[in-house]
């Protein structure tokens, strides 16, 4: 298998923009119409999906410590949507019709069996996992909402019952579906390590033009039940005994108070890591976990807590200014690992402002599902 071949050949067919997707899906429907079942009604933002996720598959295809897991996510993941075995050669089939059409001549048989071996390395591994996973878990859970509070016009915190114990670590991330809206789903982080009793705390922020968002801040209520998919992620899961940066936008703390649970266990088995959790947010409204925030850092002496405000005024124990500049105010950072997580566009500038600081790559780490999902939405 030719692993430049195959980027180079990759590139020239994403370059064709939206129509890849839509052909891609045309010939799947056409030669396997069993298949359309999988699929929400509106396919927009499905087409998205697809194209990252195969950039991203392509781009590590070399790299199989850091492909390996994002693939046996996905295969149990996709449990969820009664996905099976026998679908994967449909699939397989229009992805290669699709690379045909839009390579032309460039479309060679010794592409055909580069792209014909990577495709099959990732049936397997995704099918081997589901496999596993059907071993020991549901392919869903069924979550009752006990609780759920608005917190301002767009935020909603609530918890949620499983129907069966959902093992998962923090900073993983789980996709749920409500059946206001079938077949749409969206990735939630849980706020809390995993408790006795089973029950899931989640922050969510309504996505303007969302249609998943929208219901789980405005339109469940508690008795309500949620559709939960298996765990997947691992890049923002604690990783080493390093101490952590983290670095929120929004919602984006939910991942992290569910770290600093870890933490604390850690510390009451004699661990000695310390955290500093940056807190960001347009206005001093939008902090609207503030005083839990504060009340975790009277708690924890190894945990520093520092509220961040870019525009308008800030409370008097905040900070001015983007969260990721506050955090490179705040220290040198010499052995630290970064931790982000937030909105798209707050994890890419702040990616980026940590890089032009110097940071290692390897020290930044961020999760990336909620958009690299082949099969399934997200909104």
């Amino acid at each position: 298998m030719d692993v430049a071949r195959l980027k180079d050949s990759w590139r020239a067919v994403a370059a064709h923009g939206d129509q890849v997707p839509l052909f891609f899906y045309s010939s799947l429907f056409l030669s396997h119409p069993e298949t359309r079942e999988l699929f929400p009604t509106g396919m927009a933002g499905q087409r998205d999906r697809l194209v990252s996720a195969l950039g991203r598959i392509v781009s590590q295809v070399d790299q199989v410590d850091e492909l390996l897991p994002f693939l046996q996510g996905l295969g149990k993941d996709h449990r969820r949507f009664a996905v099976v075995a026998e679908h994967y050669p449909a699939v397989g089939a229009a992805l290669l019709d699709t690379l045909a059409h839009f390579l032309g001549p460039a479309w060679t048989d010794e592409l055909a069996s580069d792209w014909t071996a990577a495709y099959g390395l990732v049936a397997k591994v995704m099918t081997e996992a589901a496999d596993e996973a059907a071993k020991v878990c549901p392919p869903w859970w069924d979550a009752e909402i006990i609780s759920h509070e608005r917190r301002g016009m767009d935020v909603a915190v609530f918890t949620v019952r499983p129907n069966y114990q959902l093992d998962f670590r923090p900073g993983q991330s789980v996709a749920a579906e409500s059946n206001l809206r079938p077949k749409l789903w969206r990735y939630l982080t849980p706020a809390n390590a995993p408790r006795a009793d089973g029950t899931i705390d989640f922050h969510v922020r309504q996505v303007d033009g969302g249609i998943v968002s929208p219901v789980l801040v405005h339109g469940v209520r508690p008795g309500d039940f949620l559709r939960l998919g298996s765990p997947v992620g691992e890049r923002l899961t604690l990783s080493g005994e390093a101490d952590a940066v983290l670095i929120a936008g929004g919602t984006g703390i939910a991942p992290f108070r569910a770290i600093i649970e870890q933490v604390a266990a850690e510390h009451t088995a004699g661990g000695t890591r310390k955290v500093h959790l940056f807190a960001g947010a347009a206005l001093s409204f939008y902090l609207y976990d503030l005083d839990g925030l504060r009340k975790l850092g009277e708690e924890h002496p190894w945990l520093t807590v520092v509220p961040c405000v870019s525009q308008g005024p800030a409370p008097a124990d905040a900070r001015t200014g983007d969260a990721v500049d506050v955090a490179l105010r705040h220290s040198t950072w010499a052995d630290q690992d970064f931790y982000v997580c937030g909105s798209p566009q707050m994890v890419a500038g702040t990616v980026r402002r940590l890089r032009e600081e110097g940071v290692p790559d390897d020290r930044v780490r961020t999760e990336e599902f909620g958009s690299d999902t082949p099969i399934g939405g997200t909104s």
